[in-house]
């Protein structure tokens, strides 16, 4: 295991022991993520190793946290493909558009990565019940990790929660609480419950090791381009772990000698829905901070998150990549991901449907070029969102 210590990422001086079980900073009440020996784990796993291994997640093992990764909470997660849109590329004018299709992931969705890398800590360090609050994915892939961890599951969810999520999430055995609000409303009937019945909460950013799940797509996408990376990447963003995910893989991969120091790093861009954009109104108004949106709301489930703990870390990812923030109506995003499915063949989320709305209006703004290299992540399977799509 090369996982040394537990990092601020407000202050990298705030450092902690990464022996047991492990949430936001005591000092600043921010995430903390994982800090690795990098120069030994190179040593131990050069960059043509990783890509003579098989596309899973855990072909990554030396730079994750778990210290035997046979112990891993494996579902085959990981190894997703990345798919040029070439029909789609030609209708928006762009010569070099793709999409890295993580609903092609266990349970549908890019929140396998970051669930099985977390469970499987917070069994290894001795958790032995489970809890977080979900707008859908997140719900439905813990409670399948939990049931492969043999964990007692907890979730809270919003009453409109899309049907097939609490479905799934009742069907791998876990209790859900129907909370009637947001997901930051359900997290804090998590917390206020959660010392009397000794769940682990394992909410977006407020333990260290989902996001080490969500880097490995930074990973895969260097590997997927043989050792390059794209001009843009487009991420619809809610609590952000994948954004700032992928950003941390980068800064890790020129550490290992991976990428070259003077690599180009893509410009990285937050999509939100208009009915519930934090992100983008901080971005707009030049804060550090989010605030909440006085009315958030949105048909894309994974997008309704009012207040992400992990703001200040995804501004500065947007002002050191030379990034930007866009929101959509909710009607352009559903139109998105009818387009991309009419076009290219591949069901979008809504939430990845934003994307799609967004690149007019990059373009027009001059954030992305037609000749640039540009990344999609769609984070999941449209199959999950029936009712946003009437039949015509």
């Amino acid at each position: 295991m090369f996982l040394t210590h537990l990092e601020s990422t407000e202050d990298s001086a705030l450092c902690y022991p990464a022996d047991g079980l492990a949430t936001l900073c005591p000092k600043t009440g921010r995430p903390l993520f994982a800090r690795y020996d990098l120069e030994a784990a190179g040593r131990a796993l050069s960059r043509e190793a990783y890509a003579a291994r098989p596309r899973r997640l855990w072909s990554l093992a030396e730079l994750l946290p778990l210290a035997d990764p046979t112990q891993a909470v494996d579902l085959g997660e990981g190894g997703t493909p990345l798919l040029k849109l070439p029909r789609l590329g030609s209708s928006l004018g762009l010569t070099d558009l793709w999409a890295k299709d993580e609903g092609q992931n266990p349970t549908g969705s890019f929140k396998a990565r970051g669930m099985a890398v977390a469970v499987s800590m917070a069994k290894a360090l001795g958790a032995r019940a489970l809890a977080v609050p979900s707008a859908g994915n997140a719900g439905g892939a813990l409670a399948a990790y939990g049931a492969r961890a043999g964990l007692p599951v907890q979730l809270a969810m919003p009453t409109d929660v899309p049907a097939a999520n609490r479905l799934e999430a009742e069907l791998h055995g876990a209790r859900v609480e129907l909370i009637d609000g947001t997901i930051a409303d359900c997290g804090k009937w998590i917390g206020a419950r959660k010392e009397a019945e000794g769940w682990f909460d394992l909410s977006t950013l407020k333990e260290p090791y989902r996001v080490e799940g969500k880097k490995t797509m930074g990973y895969e996408l260097a590997l997927d381009l043989e050792w390059t990376l794209p001009d843009v990447i487009l991420y619809p963003t809610g609590g952000g772990t994948g954004l700032v995910g992928m950003w941390k893989a980068f800064e890790e991969m020129i550490a290992l000698g991976w990428l070259p120091e003077d690599v180009q790093l893509p410009r990285m861009v937050v999509v939100q829905a208009a009915g519930c954009a934090p992100m983008v109104d901080a971005w707009d108004a030049g804060a550090d901070v989010a605030s909440v949106p006085s009315d958030p709301h949105t048909v894309a489930s994974g997008l309704r998150v009012p207040t992400p703990i992990g703001d200040r870390w995804m501004l500065r990812v947007l002002r050191e990549s030379g990034g930007t923030a866009v929101a959509v109506p909710d009607e352009a995003l559903i139109a998105g991901t009818v387009r991309v499915s009419r076009e290219e063949g591949m069901f979008f989320a809504p939430e990845a449907g934003a994307l799609v709305a967004a690149l007019p209006i990059l373009l027009e703004r001059g954030d992305v070029r037609a000749d640039e290299r540009i990344v999609l992540f769609n984070t999941g399977t449209g199959l999950k969102y029936p009712e946003c799509f009437p039949l015509a």
